[in-house]
């Protein structure tokens, strides 16, 4: 009787954690964010895509890696794959211009045509539901252009360090898992 009601609990703990993993992948779609040009995305168009979330700056050792981001997005984007920049200041002030200036280097010097939103705040009290979200309490977000790969469903399935390359066999082979 007594390992029942054990079950029972397990059953409900567990009822309940699979309910919130829900929810909080509903939240992901529930944002909104603003471009770089002032429109509004609303990340509920993305739902049943597979997304890279990436910190970018323009002024960053990792600066060089837009380059293959955008490789990264032309080779998967007909297979609904769709990388979003969210540049920031809050590393170095390596990205000091403002946002329609981040998107124009960002385009003339490696060709994005991926959406950027505006400068948004990723580490501190000042940091966007967003990025909470994609943080998922995995800790604070540690240079500019780490990854947050997020699949189909609105989960996060996977965070790289700036140090992974955008065309590295372990970010692409995860793409390519869940794609």
């Amino acid at each position: 009787m007594f390992n029942g009601g054990i079950m029972k609990i397990r059953n409900v703990i567990l009822a309940l954690f699979m309910s919130m993993a829900h929810v909080f992948a509903g939240d992901l779609y529930s944002l909104e964010v603003v471009k770089t040009d002032g429109e509004k995305l609303k990340l509920a168009d993305l739902k049943g895509k597979t997304v890279l979330f990436v910190n970018v700056a323009t002024r960053c050792g990792y600066t060089g890696q837009l380059d293959d981001l955008e490789k990264l997005y032309q080779k998967y984007k007909a297979k609904n794959f769709m990388i979003v920049g969210v540049p920031s200041n809050d590393f170095g002030g390596q990205t000091p211009e403002g946002n329609k200036e981040v998107a124009k280097f960002c385009r003339l010097k490696y060709g994005v045509t991926f959406p950027l939103t505006t400068k948004t705040p990723v580490i501190g009290n000042k940091k966007p539901e967003l990025i909470k979200l994609l943080l998922n309490g995995g800790g604070d977000i540690g240079w500019n252009f780490e990854k947050f790969l997020v699949n189909k469903e609105g989960k996060v399935v996977g965070r790289f360090k700036s140090s992974v390359t955008p065309l590295s066999n372990d970010l692409t082979k995860k793409i390519e898992s869940i794609l």
